[in-house]
């Protein structure tokens, strides 16, 4: 069964986890593929300007399958070389794929979000939690550790100190808390979580689309670049950015006092 649904609305692309049966379990064997091959083509469609993405039913992922787990089966099948080589083209290639994906994403989370699905949530850009979202990291609980690079990521969302304490006690936290230590945005009632997103989706994709990539190339690479090297990287991509003529059109609708009609351009 496919990992995605997918739907179009304009320059907005709605993503389902759509394994409701299974709380949206992941990654059966073709998810990496099926993940790339999403990611590749909103990279190549300038018309996309945002993903939302959000969960089948009542969760958003419970991460890994433990049928699958207690088995050896699938992802867990064979020797550690096996394994890992699976990890590397399997579950990295998720991460790797919603990592680069070029235009904002925004993770609305509709359900407990656990382990994997966790740092599938901690990929979006911003996130948005339902009042009955939950996030845990229980790798610990289940002998095994984060192989997803959940523990690069997660520090990163939420500080270093509170990320050991939900990695280390395997404990699960609710949206509340969630929002408090900032590994979402802002938490709203289960029944509005999506119109919620698609507002927000929708302010997004009004904004100019090849200004709105370079901006997210530049919030991403610059936690890993020093200053001086973002500078560089600011200039240059600014200096793309005055020849647009989008950047003519931003221009004058501030000067006019009217919205911007952007086309790419």
């Amino acid at each position: 069964m496919g990992l995605i649904a997918e739907e179009r609305r304009g320059a907005i692309l709605i993503w389902t986890l759509d394994r409701e049966a299974r709380l949206n379990a992941l990654p059966d064997l073709g998810d990496g593929d099926e993940m790339a091959a999403a990611c590749e083509r909103v990279n190549a469609d300038p018309s996309i300007r945002c993903v939302v993405l959000t969960g089948a039913g009542r969760a958003f992922s419970a991460g890994g399958d433990l049928t699958a787990m207690r088995d050896r089966r699938d992802l867990f099948e064979g020797s550690g070389a096996a394994i890992r080589e699976r990890y590397r083209r399997v579950v990295h290639r998720i991460i790797r794929s919603l990592y680069g994906l070029e235009v904002p994403l925004i993770a609305a989370v509709n359900g407990p979000a656990m382990g994997l699905g966790c740092d599938i949530a901690g990929l979006g850009d911003v996130r948005i939690a339902s009042d009955r979202a939950s996030f845990g990291v229980p790798f610990l609980k289940l002998g095994i550790i984060p192989g997803d690079g959940g523990s690069w990521l997660l520090p990163r969302n939420v500080g270093y100190a509170r990320a050991a304490e939900m990695l280390f006690t395997a404990r699960s936290i609710d949206a509340e808390t969630a929002e408090r230590w900032g590994l979402v945005n802002r938490v709203v009632a289960h029944d509005n979580l999506m119109d919620e997103a698609l507002t927000t989706a929708a302010q997004i994709a009004a904004q100019p689309p090849q200004a709105l990539r370079m901006a997210k190339a530049l919030l991403r690479q610059g936690r890993d670049m020093n200053f001086d090297q973002m500078l560089e990287m600011s200039a240059a991509m600014q200096a793309l950015a005055h020849l647009t003529d989008d950047h003519q059109e931003g221009v004058a609708a501030v000067l006019e006092k009217r919205p911007g009609a952007f086309n790419g351009n």
